[in-house]
């Protein structure tokens, strides 16, 4: 089960995420530094216990109409041997842990691992403020994943009835929430698994 210690991370993840996320292809802001709030997100358990994974969502609140981004993020104690370098979000002193590499977690061999596993039913997505806490809030949708089918992170999220369709024409999907700015609750469709 996952383990939260509630410390410090120097620099932390937000402020990591505004010199980060501007840089990415699918980022729609129009602003250099984003104004950035966490939303919601959820946790996924490592077997090893080596890696911490964590799909965080972050709304820019810099833009016109905020913007709910989805980021899964993969925490080592060392550096990812092989990762491209726009994988690399940054590293931060952590209270506990040290120094803690923070990946992209599309670019992570165990990121991804557990998604799938979470996709065939395999693992249990947890809370991501709570240690040892399920989150039933995560839902899954269709059968999974199999060597025929492709995973793909939605990065913008959108509510989920703006979705609907597009995850009808998925061979299953990943829902969960977040929180607005404003305190409206919203759900969708943060994974979707499509034919190659």
């Amino acid at each position: 089960m996952a383990s939260i210690h509630h410390t410090t991370m120097t620099p932390t993840k937000l402020e990591l995420l505004s010199e980060w996320l501007p840089k990415q292809s699918w980022y729609v802001g129009n602003a250099e530094t984003p104004e950035l709030v966490k939303a919601g997100g959820f946790r996924l358990d490592d077997p090893e216990g080596a890696v911490g994974i964590e799909f965080m969502v972050v709304v820019d609140r810099a833009a016109q109409e905020p913007v709910a981004y989805l980021v899964p993020m993969g925490y080592r104690g060392a550096a990812l041997e092989g990762a491209p370098s726009e994988a690399l979000i940054g590293t931060s002193e952590h209270g506990v842990l040290g120094t803690r590499w923070i990946y992209d977690g599309v670019h992570d061999p165990v990121v991804m691992a557990q998604l799938r596993a979470l996709l065939h039913g395999e693992a249990v997505p947890q809370h991501q403020s709570k240690s040892d806490t399920p989150d039933a809030t995560v839902t899954v949708h269709g059968t999974g994943t199999d060597d025929g089918l492709d995973v793909h992170v939605n990065r913008v999220l959108r509510p989920a009835e703006a979705e609907a369709e597009a995850a009808q024409r998925s061979s299953g999907h990943l829902v969960a929430g977040w929180t607005w700015p404003n305190g409206t609750a919203a759900r969708g469709v943060f994974v979707a698994v499509a034919p190659r």
